[in-house]
């Protein structure tokens, strides 16, 4: 473990792990992700952003120089369905384009509690639809997400078999949140050693999100939809998170489905910790393995 992810975790147990603690306003969320993510994560030298609008909906276009269009990544970033933007998570994807060598787009997918479940994913599924009017084929698309980005990049994986739609090439999650009726044991297990995600907050997030919804639909919680069919699926998690078991439980499910799966799994990084880019090294090692896998696909 490097020193930064130590001094890392020091900050996230101490700092914002009481803070999301106590957090009850999105809006006030959102600032301060978007102000701190301003502040502390950066993309690399000569990223572009472009955005496009179609029918309602901000397609993020994020490039670096020598990325090439022979494929796209559509990322679906994390925030618990309620906060989170292409502002906090701009350097990862940055990140993400030069160790890829693509482009890779970001949806700006409706938030809760505003706009509480299906909108995140039938906002997901638009944007994997206008990819395809774009002109790219499905095996030109890998869809990958963090959190509850994860989450929602494997629930449209699921809805996509469910309709037997195109799949795409291949999917990764960084520390997804697949089962939101949260039943995994590491959620108690974990609460203690999880520097950054407060175990008991996970009933608001669900609150907020479903609005009552059965949280058993596959496109809320992918890790009870059919995954027969499904492409290669990279999954990274860490083991004192308390979604450790959402990841070590999808691989399961995608595994009894036959699915090739990756499992990455450290030891001592926080939740989602790839998000961290140029913080910690252990976020480029990550990004790197990724993005080699990408170019195995």
């Amino acid at each position: 473990m490097s020193f930064r992810l130590t001094v890392l975790n020091a900050f996230l147990r101490w700092v914002e792990k009481p803070r999301l603690a106590r957090a009850s306003d999105p809006v006030a969320l959102r600032r301060g992700a978007d102000f701190k993510a301003r502040l502390w994560l950066h993309a690399p030298r000569g990223t572009a952003w472009t955005c496009q609008s179609d029918r309602g909906l901000d397609l993020h276009w994020v490039v670096v120089p020598r990325a090439t269009d022979e494929r796209v990544i559509l990322y679906l970033h994390g925030g618990a369905y309620v906060f989170g933007s292409v502002r906090t998570h701009r350097a990862v994807l940055g990140h993400m384009s030069r160790h890829s060598g693509h482009v890779v787009v970001m949806p700006d997918y409706r938030l809760a509690p505003e706009h509480p479940f299906p909108a995140a994913i039938e906002d997901a599924r638009r944007a994997y639809a206008l990819l395809l009017e774009a002109g790219y084929q499905s095996k030109q698309i890998i869809v990958g997400g963090d959190s509850a980005g994860g989450g929602l990049a494997l629930a449209l994986l699921g809805q996509l078999i469910a309709e037997g739609a195109d799949l795409p090439a291949g999917v990764f999650a960084f520390s997804p949140l697949t089962d939101m009726t949260f039943s995994g044991s590491s959620l108690g297990t974990n609460s203690e050693k999880d520097v950054l995600l407060p175990g008991d907050r996970a009933s608001l997030c669900a609150e907020f999100y479903l609005a009552g919804h059965d949280p058993n639909d596959p496109r809320a919680s992918p890790l009870y939809a059919d995954m027969v069919g499904a492409p290669p699926v990279y999954l990274a998690v860490s083991e004192r998170e308390i979604l450790r078991d959402d990841t070590l439980r999808m691989v399961e499910t995608l595994e009894k489905a036959d699915v090739r799966v990756t499992l990455e799994r450290h030891e001592r990084a926080p939740h989602a910790w790839p998000v961290f880019h140029g913080l910690i090294p252990e976020a480029g090692e990550t990004g790197r393995r990724v993005a080699a896998w990408i170019r195995s696909l």
